[in-house]
């Protein structure tokens, strides 16, 4: 079974960390976010599944485990005999990303419950929760129905025609729940430390994906790009401790580099991709979970003959 940990905790991890991170920026928003996000969130779960096995596997090592269910523990560990450590140190794996997938929904469900505070405020004709803040800032609120929280400070910098933008670029958040994405990386990212160089590539992709939704529904690309760099320079200008942000991706779009790439890319003539490259995450998250299958029924073979 040695060869299911090289593959699917080495291998594959590495694999699709530094494809995803190739053909995050060279793809088309809006399609690779969701091919992309699916390839990662399908590989964690392959690697996921094989820690859990070789983690039984390791409690089925113990004489005073097998010995109830008339198992040689001898047997199992002869299995990887030359390995001896390769069960243990699984089982570790395995509990610390069941640790950090249980940080990171906590983490969600702390962010959900203040979401919430936003459901009771009134609403504009817009469908916008207007804030009386001098801050800066504008953000999608998931939920049903979702919401769309502005301050009076980012009202107040943006003319109509940038406002709008910045409207239709938290309603594309909304309607295509990149929420719901940007919790799946994250739940991807506690699973193993390779997928911990996604979060960013992610968070800057999908918010590239709603630039890309803002720009077709006002029809004027660069609006958005004028609204994009407005709202970053004077969020900026104007944040203070205390922010109102909520979604963990928020925190990264101020970050050098993220900004000025995204107008670069809305201010640039849109040109045809090809989505061929997407075939290529897609074979390795295939390739993952077709190896796990096998190396859960490698155990349960394993498990029956030391029975016998």
């Amino acid at each position: 079974m040695f060869d299911h940990f090289v593959w699917e905790v080495v291998i594959c991890p590495a694999l699709i960390a530094v494809v995803i991170r190739l053909l995050a920026d060279r793809l088309r928003p809006e399609a690779a976010a969701i091919f992309l996000v699916t390839s990662l969130v399908a590989t964690a779960a392959g690697c996921l599944l094989t820690l859990a096995a070789f983690a039984l596997k390791a409690v089925a090592e113990l004489p005073f485990a097998a010995s109830p269910l008339n198992i040689s523990a001898a047997y199992v560990r002869a299995d990887t005999a030359r390995e001896p450590w390769v069960s243990w140190l699984s089982l570790v794996l395995l509990v610390a990303a069941v640790a950090g997938i249980v940080r990171v929904w906590r983490t969600h469900r702390r962010d959900a419950a203040y979401a919430r505070r936003f459901a009771g405020l009134p609403v504009a004709g817009d469908g916008v929760v207007l804030l009386d803040d001098e801050r800066a800032e504008a953000f999608a609120v998931p939920g049903a129905p979702g919401r769309i929280v502005v301050t009076t400070g980012m009202r107040a910098a943006l003319d109509d025609a940038r406002y709008a933008a910045l409207l239709a670029h938290e309603r594309a958040h909304l309607t295509a729940r990149h929420h719901v994405m940007v919790l799946l990386v994250h739940l991807s990212a506690a699973v193993h430390p390779a997928f911990r160089l996604l979060v960013r590539p992610f968070d800057y992709l999908i918010e590239r994906a709603a630039d890309e939704r803002a720009a077709t529904e006002v029809d004027d690309r660069r609006v958005v790009a004028h609204a994009i760099g407005a709202a970053a320079l004077v969020s900026e200008h104007t944040h203070r401790a205390g922010s109102l942000r909520i979604a963990p991706s928020r925190r990264d779009l101020r970050r050098a580099g993220a900004v000025p790439r995204r107008v670069a890319s809305l201010i640039a003539p849109r040109r045809a991709r090809s989505l061929l490259p997407l075939l290529l995450p897609a074979a390795v998250a295939a390739f993952s979970l077709a190896w796990t299958a096998e190396c859960v029924l490698d155990l349960g073979e394993l498990l029956v003959a030391a029975h016998h």
